[in-house]
């Protein structure tokens, strides 16, 4: 415990609430303490390497040395954990000791609030990697998510950390944008209950999430990151901000990121009418509104819309953001200078300084016996740095188990003649051919601490176990002969980087040892990275869809082999797949499936694991067709006036297992209903197959006249619904005519009356049944208290 500073002082007293304490606080600071509390600080962030968040080192000249900021106090510490290799038990005695520095050095003694990545995983050396966001959607199981949340979360409150940088609600609307293994899918009502699962587990362990980008990022010009965007209102409103509206109004969630993206030249930094009027005004969110890394000095660094740091910070600051990151800026001296010269009122600055000061006295951080170390530690403790080894564990078998669970979860089986199962006992000889085959950071996004941080120090371990494909391949099938050909780089570079260095002669030793193989495992995709660093990530687009590299030619010449092919995708986003879409044996899908994904890949293709994975984005039927996704109106798909057909090769939500299922008894309560009533819509299916699994039910709307166009079909609800074999379940969905709305001519959201069709469907391509439905009555206006979700129900038949 740090040496208590005003003991006596009225925001000292906790018998008061948090708000009353905060404004006592307040009232003692001064501009300088009070603009402290409103950035953070980034002291591990190199000076030399590569990037990791953009242009950081343009953004690191003139930064201010620490020790001249501390003594007006800190707002928060950027990633003390995910910034370089730190042995977690170091971290933890370091974080400790920052935050004793912290608050010894302010008259208040108040500590920082530690933020940290948590996209797929806590982003620590040495934690657990799971898959990226695009196999949570894959899974369609939000609990499971929640589950996954709460051992991250869990993990990070173990170290010291408050606040963690995650989840991701942009909905993919062009796969070639590199930050699509970000996302949760194409579909909105996908992504936003998905999202609800991972904030909820995460809030549970007492992480403050974070839902970013607020709103519209992936939805860039030619998917290019950092682009503008141009779309109208309708679809901002219908699209993008449906999943932020559901987690901000049922997750708890306590912060929200800003895009760094304009939309219509707007940014979203500068955007009083989103991030004040709509986030708080209309939704009433009470957290606090943090900047994307350098976000505000890119008002005027990039966006052009501010002279001066001082212009830049009053537009963020009074648009609504109340926290500068990754490090002092514009917030700094530009913001107390702009408040000194009377263009910006001080009111402002306590507005967000309030906000900040709450979420501080959530983590006692305003309290006397306030403590700089993690629950159950002692500074005793922290003497034998061996023994906090042995305390600190960020990669349990417990964290193992369920990231295992997730991937086999994840894995989407695409297509199969009948290949697939292979039995595991199998002795035939396999050709696993392809550059990822036996690459261990091809399970792992670009968020992952491997892939993010982990190759800019290729001089220290990687720090987790993370079996590739051809080693779990080798373990799953312990009889079976392998002849491994790596065939082409993933970029079609060579090791110096020169395209013209690229080996094409190992197409033909590929497919040569293809032609002599009973089978080909063909491990294909992406590598993650920043920056232009790999092929899918942050700032890693792609020109088309067709397979990074000479993947696509490699792929075409096994599938001319003759011998059976699993095309095995390990990847960031959707990719056209040629030939192979038709005539490949097998197609297995992994988006970034995390450190136990190769195990799970090989348990899928043995039969080990019934596959139950569900497209969370449309594969494309050519390499040109984007951007589009299922979520289109009638001339958004194929027309006599257009020579390009968008119309995908595997569609939104589709799926197979090695066990087949039965849709019967569907049906509906009434056929009749007004704008505000409710439906509910039923089903069983049951399990006709020789195996047990998991079959997801999707439900979609379809609205065939409204008063603006709408998309042919649109996700409502799902439900997965494992059944043993014979097995029978009653599924039923809770609709209520809310979930019609949509944003009308007068831009007001509106449910109309009229013919509707609840569509229960295999997939966004496969309606199984068609059922009918009239809304009678006057049109309803309705605002986000409206019905955001089905509720759904899934009980075992009783003969």
């Amino acid at each position: 415990m740090t040496e208590t500073k005003a003991p006596g002082a009225r925001w000292r007293d906790t018998r008061l609430s948090a708000a009353e304490r905060v404004e006592a606080l307040i009232g003692e600071m001064t501009l300088h303490e009070k603009v402290a509390q409103l950035y953070g600080v980034w002291v591990a962030s190199s000076p030399v390497g590569d990037d990791v968040a953009p242009f950081q080192h343009d953004m690191s000249e003139g930064a201010v040395e620490l020790d001249d900021l501390l003594p007006h106090g800190l707002g928060q510490l950027t990633r003390p954990f995910g910034s370089a290799p730190v042995d977690p038990a170091v971290g933890l005695v370091s974080l400790a000791r920052s935050q004793k520095r912290v608050a010894a050095a302010n008259r208040f003694g108040i500590p920082a609030i530690a933020h940290e990545e948590c996209l797929a995983g806590f982003t620590a050396w040495g934690a657990t990697n799971y898959p990226v966001p695009l196999s949570w959607g894959a899974t369609f199981d939000p609990a499971l998510i929640e589950r996954v949340a709460h051992r991250i979360g869990t993990g990070m409150r173990s170290v010291g950390v408050h606040q963690g940088l995650a989840p991701v609600l942009d909905v993919t609307r062009d796969p070639r944008w590199g930050r699509t293994e970000e996302t949760i899918g194409e579909d909105p009502y996908l992504v936003g209950t998905i999202a609800l699962g991972y904030v909820r587990g995460l809030e549970s362990t007492g992480i403050v999430a974070t839902l970013k980008h607020f709103i519209g990022y992936s939805a860039s010009k030619a998917a290019r990151n950092l682009a503008p965007v141009s779309m109208g209102r309708r679809e901002f409103n219908d699209v993008m901000v449906p999943p932020f509206e559901l987690v901000v109004r049922d997750g708890g969630v306590r912060s929200v990121m800003h895009a760094y993206t304009d939309v219509d030249g707007i940014p979203s930094a500068s955007d009083e009418s989103l991030l004040t009027g709509l986030l708080r005004d209309t939704w009433g969110f009470t957290g606090t509104v943090v900047a994307d890394y350098f976000g505000i000095a890119f008002l005027k660094t990039l966006h052009g819309i501010a002279g001066s740091w001082e212009d830049a910070a009053a537009s963020a600051l009074k648009a609504g953001v109340d926290v500068e990151l990754p490090t002092v800026k514009a917030y700094g001296g530009p913001l107390v200078a702009a408040v000194e010269s009377g263009d910006l009122d001080e009111a402002f600055v306590e507005r967000a300084l309030r906000r900040v000061l709450l979420q501080k006295a959530e983590f006692g951080m305003l309290d006397a016996d306030w403590s700089s170390l993690p629950d159950g530690w002692t500074n005793a403790d922290l003497d034998d740095i061996d023994a906090v080894r042995g305390r600190v564990q960020l990669d349990t078998a417990e964290d193992r188990a369920l990231a295992r669970e997730v991937a086999e979860r994840a894995v989407v089986l695409v297509r199969n003649d009948g290949t697939l199962p292979l039995a595991a006992d199998t002795g035939i000889r396999i050709a696993v051919v392809g550059p990822l085959a036996d690459d261990q950071f091809a399970m792992l996004g670009c968020y992952s601490f491997p892939s993010h941080v982990g190759t800019l120090h290729p001089e220290v371990p990687i720090g987790i176990e993370l079996p590739t494909v051809l080693q779990s391949l080798r373990a799953e099938f312990p009889n079976a002969t392998f002849v491994v050909e790596p065939g082409v780089s993933v970029d079609g570079k060579g090791s110096d980087g020169d395209p013209a260095t690229a080996d094409a002669a190992g197409i033909e030793r590929a497919a040569s040892a293809a032609r002599d193989a009973d089978l080909v495992i063909a491990v294909l995709g992406d590598h993650a990275g920043l920056f232009g660093r790999g092929t899918s990530g942050e700032g890693c687009d792609a020109a088309s869809m067709r397979l990074p590299g000479r993947q696509q030619d490699l792929l075409d010449a096994l599938i001319e082999s003759g011998t059976p092919v699993v095309a095995t995708l390990v990847e960031g986003r959707p990719y056209a797949l040629g030939s192979a879409a038709d005539r490949a044996a097998a197609i297995v899908t992994a988006f970034f499936p995390g450190e136990e994904g190769g195990p799970a890949i090989a348990g899928v293709l043995s039969g080990r694991v019934n596959p139950s994975g569900r497209l969370p984005v449309s594969i494309p039927d050519h390499e040109g067709a984007q951007p589009a996704t299922y979520l289109a109106p009638p001339l958004g798909g194929p027309t006599a006036v257009s020579n390009i057909d968008p119309t995908p090769r595997f569609p939104f939500g589709h799926g197979l297992s090695y066990t087949t299922f039965e849709w019967a008894d569907d049906r509906t309560d009434v056929e009749q209903i007004t704008t505000s009533g409710t439906v509910t819509v039923s089903l069983t299916v049951t399990n006709t197959g020789d195996r047990a699994g998991i079959e997801t039910v999707q439900l979609y709307l379809h609205d065939p006249v409204a008063s603006v166009v709408r998309p042919v079909n649109r996700l409502i609800g799902y439900a997965s619904v494992p059944l043993q074999v014979g097995e029978r379940a009653s599924v039923s969905f809770e609709v209520n005519a809310d979930l019609s709305a949509f944003t009308g001519r007068d831009y007001s959201r509106v449910v109309e009356p009229g013919e509707l069709e609840l569509r229960l469907a295999a997939s966004s391509g496969d309606i199984r049944f068609a059922l009918p439905v009239t809304l009678t009555g006057p049109v309803r206006t309705v605002d986000h208290t409206r019905t955001l979700r089905s509720r759904v129900t899934s009980l075992p038949s009783v003969e």
